[in-house]
């Protein structure tokens, strides 16, 4: 990919990411500060197109944004993005790249939302403690209530949508001649993995309105 495509490209992915940010205000927060975000996504996406260096990238770039823009989180909020989406996104992103199949897709992908919700266990029981004003065996006693499951939803939904979004999403960029042509010439979508990821994806929908006591 010629560089002033790339650029072009994770200027573009990043901008999309940042109103991915925006829209998911419409999720409900877990436990009054736990926040769904729907960035990882194109996060992602981006890495299976361009690798997990570019990945990290437009992390750094859009958690920055949002920093100094809609977020109250400040310093704090900053990193746990950056961990939170390079530990999902990068990932899946190394994992894509070794075996670029859609078997590697689902391991990375997988793969993933675990090392992510550990990392985010860590990090939570590290830093909440400091940002919330509270004793850390408050905060440990949150830890498999209520950070396990959530971020296992939290990934869950990122994942079956990058599933569901990734062959669209790099079909209108070939058209834009963004992104290179296939070299197989395999660009048409599988409908059994898409249908799987949709009946996921509505699982865990439900589950995360069941964690924030909507339902």
């Amino acid at each position: 990919m010629k560089n002033s495509k790339r650029v072009a490209l994770l200027g573009m992915m990043c901008a999309i990411a940042f109103v991915a940010k925006l829209v998911s205000s419409v999720f409900p927060m877990v436990s009054g500060f736990l926040s769904f975000d729907l960035k990882d996504v194109v996060i992602v996406i981006t890495g299976f197109i361009c690798g997990p260096l570019p990945a990290a990238l437009v992390t750094v770039v859009v958690s920055f944004i949002e920093m100094i823009t809609i977020s109250s989180t400040g310093i704090i909020g900053f990193v746990m993005n950056v961990l939170q989406s390079c530990a999902f996104a990068c990932t899946a992103a190394v994992i894509y790249r070794k075996d670029h199949k859609m078997k590697g897709a689902i391991i990375g992908l997988v793969s993933g939302v675990l090392l992510t919700t550990a990392v985010m266990i860590l990090w939570n029981w590290l830093i909440t403690p400091l940002y919330m004003h509270v004793p850390r065996s408050m905060v440990v006693g949150m830890l498999v209530p209520v950070f396990l499951p959530f971020n296992l939803v939290k990934g869950g939904i990122n994942a079956t949508l990058a599933m569901l979004l990734y062959k669209p999403v790099v079909t209108a960029l070939r058209k834009a001649k963004l992104v290179e042509p296939s070299k197989s010439g395999k660009g048409h979508v599988k409908w059994g993995v898409a249908i799987v990821s949709a009946v996921l994806l509505v699982t865990f929908v439900l589950l995360a309105l069941v964690l924030a006591g909507k339902i």
